[in-house]
């Protein structure tokens, strides 16, 4: 199957189980909803899995870094108050290993392939529409702009994310000083080094679908963040 026909087929199916979902935790039965949060996080990454050509080593060893990084972040978090503030993990999330859900690992994964697809794309096309005539047409825009761009972009989800997260019991901040300024600088410097290795990593960086998930869940979250 050629990779366009792959984009539309996983976009679709993302667009169709973000909208059930969003239905159903608006309209019908919420805490039912909420509990298949974690298996819409698993097809987005098999969608990822599907639709990313030459998966080969290198894009692996991304996905177990971003993965267990995650994790060991999340755990300094939850049982050190080491990174991100005073929070603790609800049930929603599924199984946990040390208080953080496995399924935290795979949403890292999601979000550097998204944020980091989506502005290499973006700058790339900036560079090629503005470049000076007498300047080629790049492929590949600067290394450290894609890390910073990317990691104010992850960053820009979660403050969308964070209180819609709280509402729908995923986490919950403790201390009663609500989502504390630590939690965004500590996404930004976690997705920062994950973004590095994003762009060291030599694995093919031109999945499309990656911007149109990125594009679902943030009217996912917008539609929420509003009427929840």
């Amino acid at each position: 199957m050629e990779q366009s026909r792959k984009v539309q087929i996983a976009a679709a199916t993302a667009l169709l189980f973000h909208t059930v979902g969003l239905v159903g935790m608006l309209f019908l039965n919420r805490s039912l909803f909420v509990q298949l949060t974690p298996l819409n996080m698993l097809l987005s990454m098999a969608l990822l899995f599907w639709t990313q050509e030459a998966r080969d080593r290198s894009f692996y060893l991304f996905f177990a870094v971003c993965f267990f990084t995650g994790i060991l972040t999340e755990y300094s978090g939850v049982n050190y108050q080491l990174l991100f503030g005073y929070y603790v993990y609800g049930e929603a999330l599924g199984p946990q290993v040390g208080h953080v859900p496995l399924i935290i690992g795979v949403n890292w994964f999601i979000m550097m392939m998204c944020c980091g697809i989506t502005v290499r794309l973006l700058l790339n096309a900036a560079w090629n529409r503005l470049r000076p005539k007498d300047q080629s047409p790049r492929s590949d825009v600067g290394f450290w702009a894609i890390v910073i761009d990317g990691a104010l972009l992850a960053t820009l989800f979660d403050w969308l994310m964070e209180p819609v997260a709280v509402k729908l019991g995923f986490w919950t901040w403790l201390g009663g000083e609500g989502i504390p300024f630590k939690n965004y600088w500590s996404w930004f410097l976690v997705s920062a080094f994950l973004l590095y290795l994003f762009r060291r990593f030599p694995f093919p960086k031109t999945n499309q679908f990656a911007v149109h998930l990125l594009l679902i869940q943030s009217l996912f979250f917008l539609i929420l963040r509003m009427f929840l």
